[in-house]
């Protein structure tokens, strides 16, 4: 069995959204003799993390509703590298998307080194067709599942079917195919996201 870790480091000057610097992670290191403990600072946006509908929905549900048993299971990976500036609903109108689905979106943005600010997102109306399938889930490989859309339109459409958004994904060596999935986010209440260490196994290697 493969184990792929599709996560992103997290590490103080690591990329963050639109490279904000209030956004960076801060780790303090204390030693005091041989005991060694740090203290972590964290948006809870950095890295590979895992919306809920607070984020962009006043009054959403907050991230302790989201139900971590769709967080595990069956996944699909599509290789959309093809794809410039946006994923649109023609764009993944053929593809096998099936009700319950997790899909995750390979595209040119896993070889991004620090943030683009062109990176390639979900238009609104490909987060209208997915929402239409039934999907339990999207995943893409920036750290937004949209970008300058007023009104953010393509979140909307998502959580407004209770499909999970994860942002964030690392997904360059992995092929496009279907595997299983484990997204692990750290156990927040009353959160607007959370970070998540997410793992793809490949049943067939």
């Amino acid at each position: 069995m493969k184990v792929y870790d599709i996560s992103s480091a997290i590490f103080e000057g690591m990329p963050v959204y639109k490279n904000k610097p209030e956004k960076q992670p801060k780790i303090e290191t204390v030693t005091n003799g041989h005991v060694t403990e740090s203290r972590l600072s964290l948006d809870v946006h950095t890295g590979t993390h895992i919306d809920s509908p607070l984020h962009m929905i006043n009054d959403g549900d907050t991230f302790e509703t989201i139900d971590i048993e769709k967080l595990v299971g069956q996944s699909k990976v599509f290789d959309l590298t093809s794809v410039k500036d946006k994923i649109t609903a023609s764009d993944i109108e053929n593809l096998d998307i099936q009700a319950n689905d997790f899909v995750l979106f390979k595209t040119t943005n896993s070889d991004d080194e620090e943030f683009n600010f062109d990176f390639v997102f979900v238009a609104e109306d490909a987060a209208k067709f997915l929402a239409d399938k039934g999907v339990r889930g999207v995943g893409v490989d920036a750290l937004g599942v949209e970008r300058a859309q007023p009104g953010h339109p393509t979140h909307k459409a998502l959580f407004g079917n209770d499909v999970i958004v994860i942002e964030g994904l690392r997904l360059a060596e992995v092929e496009a195919g279907n595997y299983f999935m484990v997204a692990a986010p750290l156990k927040l209440q009353g959160t607007d996201a959370s970070p998540a260490r997410v793992l793809l196994f490949d049943e067939l290697k």
